[in-house]
């Protein structure tokens, strides 16, 4: 596949010429339905301890004295690679982002606040800023799911997305294709190739490294327009078996959207567990033992802290979420935003869940996610779910209305109920009005009030 310059001949040409016009429909409709819902993400991630103390760094150390843009819902402002890096941060601060099953993470996270990094000052037509966005989520999925099939380990998402963001900027500055190639190197090399399953384990505020992805993204085009050199980007240029199809499948479509602001392995469970309870008509209060069947990197979430202590362990939980939906009927920002003071009830059902490995689920992963559970009352009786998989997926899509719900539960308390809704409404307007991305953009560089 490479050509002289090293990189397969169609991923510069996607790079550089790709049009609105010759999107399918509902390619545009899944580029907005994710950008709705990063946003909600965003906004209600921005009050979480993480993404405020990634904004005051980025502030503080991560300055520009040629270029600056406007941190995602904060109102101050960093370098172009610092805004990134920010904006990144308040995403992940709150797992309730899109995500793709065989990169087993996420690519918008990364994308929106490197697009907006760019754009901060410049005008951008609409549909252009959807074309963007498409680009965007084709570049990190495609890497994602090249760099699992090329190294052993299993790496956080900022060790792909890095080369979306690089990506992005190649087209934006723009970048001559000899650049772009050398950004796409640059980022893949630089990008933070953390190791995922150790901070599934034991959760902190690393999360998904995603922050360190657009930071370096943004930095390697940066570098790259100045002459810095970095190529090849191997998961492009010798794993061109992931980039054959590139503009005739679109892996946006592939994008799976999450009910509860945890780790997607949980939830099944949670699924399985609310199933249980409605069919069955019995409370928290009723339950003797819980049992919960995953596969293997399901069971092992926050294996090292039962009980979470901050809001990140307990996205990357499994107990607890289960144990949260079974007392309170719901998982939402307000339910995993702990700071170590549990509800007694839900600490009880903690105590009394035990976890179990199920082989078939575990070779299944992680193109499926399932989850089985198994409830005993305290009278006797005992209940199975079937097999359930998250809600969410090409498989069992949201509804467009189901999206507007999530993004108005998570934005609303947040940015009011007003403001959210002409947020919601400039998203939905970027297909015909031209005018709206300048506006939105200003909306999303505000602080919440």
């Amino acid at each position: 596949m490479p050509d002289s310059a090293g990189a397969p001949p169609d991923l510069a040409t996607f790079v550089r010429e790709l049009r609105y016009e010759t999107l399918p429909a509902d390619v545009v409709a899944c580029a907005r339905r994710c950008l709705l819902d990063l946003v909600g993400t965003a906004a209600a991630g921005s009050r979480l301890p993480a993404a405020r103390l990634a904004a005051g760094h980025a502030v503080e150390h991560m300055g520009g004295r040629a270029r600056e843009a406007s941190l995602l819902f904060d109102g101050r402002r960093a370098s172009p690679a610092g805004a990134a890096f920010a904006g990144a941060a308040a995403i992940d601060a709150l797992d309730s982002h899109d995500g793709h099953v065989l990169t087993k993470g996420h690519a918008g996270v990364a994308v929106l606040p490197a697009l907006l990094a760019y754009l901060d000052g410049l005008h951008c037509a609409s549909r252009e800023f959807l074309t963007c966005i498409v680009m965007g989520y084709e570049l990190a999925t495609r890497a994602g799911i090249a760099l699992h099939a090329s190294v052993a380990d299993y790496h956080c998402s900022g060790a792909w997305n890095a080369l979306a963001c690089a990506a992005l900027g190649a087209r934006v500055l723009p970048l001559t294709d000899a650049q772009a190639r050398h950004a796409l190197g640059i980022a893949e090399y630089w990008g933070p190739r953390g190791q995922i399953l150790r901070v599934c384990e034991t959760p902190s505020m690393v999360k998904d490294g995603s922050s360190w992805g657009a930071y370096a993204g943004v930095t390697a085009a940066l570098m790259a327009a100045s002459g810095f050199t970095g190529a090849p980007a191997i998961t492009v240029e010798r794993e061109a078996v992931h980039w054959n199809d590139l503009g005739t499948r679109f892996r946006i479509r592939e994008q799976y959207f999450k009910a509860y602001p945890v780790c997607r392995w949980a939830q099944p469970a949670i699924e399985a567990a609310l199933a249980l309870s409605r069919e069955h008509g019995f409370g928290a209060d009723d339950i003797a033992t819980v049992a919960i069947e995953s596969f293997r990197e399901a069971i092992d979430l926050g294996s090292r802290c039962r009980y979470p202590a901050a809001t990140d362990e307990a996205q990357y939980s499994l107990t607890f979420p289960v144990a949260c939906a079974l007392v309170a009927g719901r998982v939402g920002a307000d339910e995993v935003n702990t700071t170590g003071v549990l509800d007694p009830r839900v600490r009880r059902l903690i105590d009394a869940t035990t976890l179990v490995e199920a082989g078939e689920f575990s070779r299944r992963f992680p193109a499926e996610r399932w989850a089985r559970v198994r409830v005993v009352l305290r009278d006797g009786r005992g209940f199975e779910s079937a097999p359930a998989q998250a809600r969410g997926g090409p498989e069992n899509p949201f509804s467009d209305d189901e999206i507007a719900q999530k993004y108005h539960a998570l934005a609303g308390p947040v940015l009011g109920t007003a403001r959210a809704a002409r947020i919601e409404a400039l998203v939905a307007a970027l297909t015909t009005d031209d005018a709206a991305c300048d506006a939105l953009r200003d909306e999303l560089a505000r602080p919440p009030p």
